[in-house]
């Protein structure tokens, strides 16, 4: 109970702390900011999209590797491609998932 209580604090206290930065911005440098976080983000996208070749099919794991991030972070890349229509889920879950382009 009391490991939850510590991360939960943690958790608190980062998202008060990150909130009291953006917060601290004037709102142009809010506006860039968050402009700068959506390219990036658009850019790895753009970034796992040129992995795929002909019928290529990428795992998770290439993903994590090609762009030097979390495995968290690549699910979430890829699901929203999956969600854009852009490529499809092969498998349910686990080491046996592979994507497609659609």
């Amino acid at each position: 109970m009391s490991m939850f209580l510590i991360i939960l604090a943690a958790l608190v206290v980062g998202g008060v702390v990150g909130g009291a930065i953006v917060m601290g911005m004037r709102e142009d440098k809010q506006a860039e900011f968050f402009s700068k976080q959506v390219k990036d983000k658009s850019d790895k996208k753009e970034k796992i999209l040129a992995i795929f070749s002909g019928d290529k099919e990428v795992t998770n794991n290439e993903i994590e590797k090609a762009l030097g991030v979390s495995d968290a972070t690549a699910t979430r890349y890829l699901d929203e491609l999956e969600r854009e229509g852009k490529i499809e889920q092969i498998g349910i879950e686990g080491r046996g998932v592979v994507y497609r382009l659609k």
